[in-house]
């Protein structure tokens, strides 16, 4: 049975860089795509970053229960799992990455239970997750503070998770994970 890993953590905690640099050093592992109705970035690929879909198609796959999980994060922003996507990359033999949000971490963890390696990634603090998210310059005054009141929330479910790494320092982060992810792949 395949092994997956999964990060969580609150936007602009380091999580997805995290899960770039364990991509680039295990050749095995890829990268879960999650589903979003979110408009696609500059640089980023629809089916490599994300599936962009719009809020109809979202639902009608809701309605089919093809999703593992998914939320409605922010109004008209909905972000899932698609079950799909993880049988199609375990049983070509990757061990999947996820990089989700909080809520959507914990029902994943719920339903893979011991096959997972669960890990919540945390800010040092939620002054320096907003001065991460500034420096995207991918926010506006209203949707930062939603992201940051949302955070901070966010935070309060990490003793929920098996392992927490605090991303204060970003070799020492990956050092971290990096010794869980081997630790775990070894068992």
């Amino acid at each position: 049975m395949q092994k997956l890993i999964l990060f969580c953590g609150p936007s602009g905690s380091g999580k997805t860089s995290l899960v770039h640099y364990l991509l680039q050093k295990y050749p095995l592992f890829t990268f879960s795509v999650s589903a979003t109705t979110r408009p696609k970035r500059k640089n980023e690929i629809d089916g490599k970053d994300y599936y962009f879909l719009t809020v109809e198609e979202f639902k009608n796959k809701i309605d089919k229960g093809d999703f593992l999980e998914w939320e409605e994060v922010y109004p008209g922003r909905f972000y899932g799992t698609l079950k799909s996507e993880v049988e199609r990359l375990t049983a070509l033999g990757k061990v999947v990455l996820f990089d989700v949000d909080v809520k959507g971490g914990l029902s994943i963890r719920k339903y893979y239970g011991d096959r997972i390696l669960d890990v919540f990634v945390m800010p040092p603090s939620l002054s320096e997750l907003k001065k991460r998210l500034l420096a995207r310059q991918s926010e506006t005054d209203d949707s930062l503070e939603k992201r940051i009141s949302k955070s901070g929330l966010e935070m309060n479910f990490a003793d929920q998770f098996s392992y927490i790494i605090v991303n204060d320092e970003f070799q020492k982060t990956i050092d971290d994970a990096t010794l869980l992810v081997e630790n775990f792949l070894s068992e």
